[in-house]
């Protein structure tokens, strides 16, 4: 399999500013073909808390981290609510060190930001884990591919079949995005009820299968494409970070017609190819 990742801000942002975030592991070129197992975390932070753009992308690089060390996260129960502890658990050292770069360029923290700080980071989550099938190891066996994904929030993972939407998880329709995902909280230490509101799925994929994983206002437009078809093939354009400036441009095309929010954009994609 091939795997990338391409990620831009918001129209008028820097990059610097984007809140969403990927992380994946082994990270390797775009162009090397992978046959062991791969894991990638997806988030999208909440604009309204204080440094979500930082607990995204450490949420991202933990959810991938944790996925490869401990697959059974994926399953949900114990497991996953063992990586949420862990996860939270290193908000409060990072933070710690935050705080400190910034005593030591001179611009300490103002009253307004530890106020804001106090109330948490958050950002959606979805983390995707995927494994060679033992079934097909045999010479005359078709290549197989077991994933598995959970999900906390609207952040996606489309699974295609001939370049054909066969799947689509957590949300599966345009109508059941909202403005309040569930979100995982840097201070949320209830993990249960984080284990709880996160959903989980899996499936199987064969050689010409792919999976798209995206955040939130990507996900929305694809779903809601008159022509879902021509859709996918827009953005199967794109397939390395070569692209990144022409997925940019294309992104701006969209939100000048109206047709995407003007949000931040994370898309990780997976090529599942033959031996």
């Amino acid at each position: 399999m091939y795997v990338t990742h391409l990620v831009a801000p918001k129209h008028g942002s820097t990059e610097a500013e984007c809140e969403d975030a990927v992380a994946v592991f082994p990270s390797r070129p775009h162009d090397y073909m992978l046959r062991e197992p791969l894991t990638a975390g997806v988030c999208d932070g909440a604009t309204e808390s204080a440094l979500a753009k930082d607990w995204s992308s450490l949420l991202a690089r933990a959810a991938a981290e944790h996925a490869m060390e401990l697959p059974d996260l994926l399953a949900g129960g114990t497991a996953f609510e063992e990586f949420a502890s862990s996860a939270v658990s290193q908000w409060e050292p990072w933070l710690g060190q935050y705080m400190q770069a910034r005593h030591e360029e001179g611009r300490p923290l103002k009253w307004y930001e530890h106020t804001k700080l106090a109330e948490g980071a958050y950002a959606t989550l979805l983390t995707v884990r995927v494994d060679p099938d033992a079934d097909s190891d045999s010479d005359t066996a078709e290549p197989a591919w077991r994933w598995r994904a959970a999900a906390l929030g609207d952040s996606c993972l489309f699974h295609l079949h001939d370049n054909r939407l066969v799947q689509a998880f957590p949300v599966a329709t345009v109508e059941e995005f909202g403005t309040t995902p569930d979100l995982f909280g840097s201070r949320n230490h209830d993990v249960a009820l984080l284990a709880r509101r996160t959903r989980f799925t899996e499936g199987r994929c064969r050689p010409g299968d792919r999976l798209l994983l995206m955040t939130d206002a990507l996900a929305a437009w694809l779903l809601s494409a008159p022509d879902q078809e021509d859709a996918v093939n827009q953005l199967l354009d794109f397939a390395g970070p070569d692209d990144l400036d022409g997925f940019k441009n294309w992104l701006n095309g969209l939100r000048d017609r109206r047709q995407l929010r003007n949000d931040d954009v994370a898309l990780v994609r997976i090529d599942f190819e033959g031996r």
